[in-house]
């Protein structure tokens, strides 16, 4: 007998999980995109660095997994096999892919972060839903509603009010030519990772093996691990090992926070990339990319704080359009859980006799009747 965690069928657990996975992308997400602005507003220049760092911190999921695997020895039958990794070489292989796209979607991030505000920059991204949405109808057949492809065209409308430059989204001694290029790289971030989403939501639905979240864990082991070797090369590439010393030692804030700003921007940005495929393993690749798109609003408070970043009439009618989206999806899903709460209800008035039967049918059935 194969031992396997249990996957959470009970919709309780599965909602639990789904919140957890909510609140770790949230903190990595905010948190993460806060401090990559930072190591480049305080001197920091390797691109390449700072996408190195989005998911260098991959051995925390190895300290994880053997904690379950150790938990599960304590815990199992003595017949049961009880394995560190059960992840079958196909699975292996896509994680790997899916792997590098991050990597190469790391390196966009990086770029774009570096020349643009941090709310320019998060507003842009917001457009990640409009290709998340467009991916995962192409791969994964979802099916959308009159409120699902308006919310995507206002975010993506929302996002474009911003391609072009005000004086207050230019950084001192920034051309509108690096604005430009800043813009279109956090595009293709978006794009890239609008991709990655509903590819993992495919890679779950082909695997010949039942995904489980001890899985996920692993997954995202093999994808942070191809994405650290991926941007590790680029770094080869740039010499950026040569100089992190000296650029530390020339960090604005000094040498001591300049690790600190590099250790927290790794441990940050992999609670956003677990937060995401957990969310696709509790629902859907749409729904992943509707929590990172629905953190607009709170980015632009805390880039306002810690930046002092100007908010322009472009930036104000971006964000208006994109909560408009976010109410619009969410609108849809809570109509269709009232109009199911409704339907039950009217089943029981009209046949309670079939529902009584049912709930007997599920006692005998679960008394071994």
């Amino acid at each position: 007998m194969e031992g396997k965690e249990p996957k959470p069928e009970d919709p309780t657990m599965r909602t639990a999980l789904l919140v957890i996975n909510c609140v770790i992308l949230t903190v990595g997400n905010s948190g993460g995109s806060l401090i990559s602005r930072v190591y480049f507003v305080h001197g920091g220049k390797r691109i390449w660095f700072s996408s190195w760092l989005q998911t260098a911190a991959w051995p925390i999921y190895i300290f994880i997994i053997a904690g379950a695997y150790m938990y599960r020895s304590r815990t199992t039958e003595p017949t049961s096999e009880n394995k560190l990794f059960y992840m079958k070489p196909s699975l292996f292989i896509a994680s790997a892919v899916i792997g590098i796209l991050t990597g190469l979607d790391n390196y966009f991030y990086a770029y774009g972060v570096s020349l643009l505000p941090v709310s320019t920059c998060n507003l842009i991204l917001a457009s990640q839903l409009a290709f998340t949405a467009g991916f995962a109808f192409l791969l994964v057949k979802q099916k959308f509603s009159a409120y699902s492809i308006n919310a995507v065209f206002l975010l993506t409308i929302g996002a474009g009010i911003l391609a072009v430059p005000t004086s207050g989204d230019e950084a001192e001694n920034e051309s509108k030519r690096e604005y430009t290029v800043g813009f279109l790289m956090t595009l293709a971030a978006a794009a890239l990772y609008g991709l990655v989403l509903p590819l993992v939501e495919l890679m779950y639905q082909k695997a010949n093996q039942e995904i489980t979240y001890a899985l996920v864990l692993e997954i995202q082991l093999v994808t942070s691990v191809f994405a650290t070797a991926f941007c590790t090369i680029g770094m080869l590439v740039n010499n950026d090992f040569k100089v992190i010393g000296r650029e530390a030692r020339e960090f604005d804030l000094g040498e001591t926070k300049y690790y600190v700003v590099a250790i927290s921007s790794a441990i940050l940005w992999q609670g956003y990339f677990l937060g995401g495929i957990g969310i696709v393993f509790c629902a859907s690749s749409l729904l992943s990319g509707m929590v990172t798109a629905i953190q607009l609003p709170i980015l632009e408070i805390l880039a306002v704080i810690f930046f002092r970043e100007k908010f322009e009439a472009e930036k104000g009618l971006s964000l208006v359009l994109s909560l408009w989206g976010f109410l619009s999806y969410f609108y849809a899903d809570i109509k269709k859980l009232k109009r199911m709460k409704r339907l039950k209800q009217k089943q029981k008035q009209e046949n309670p006799e079939t529902d009584m039967k049912s709930v007997e049918l599920r006692n005998n059935v679960d008394s071994g009747v």
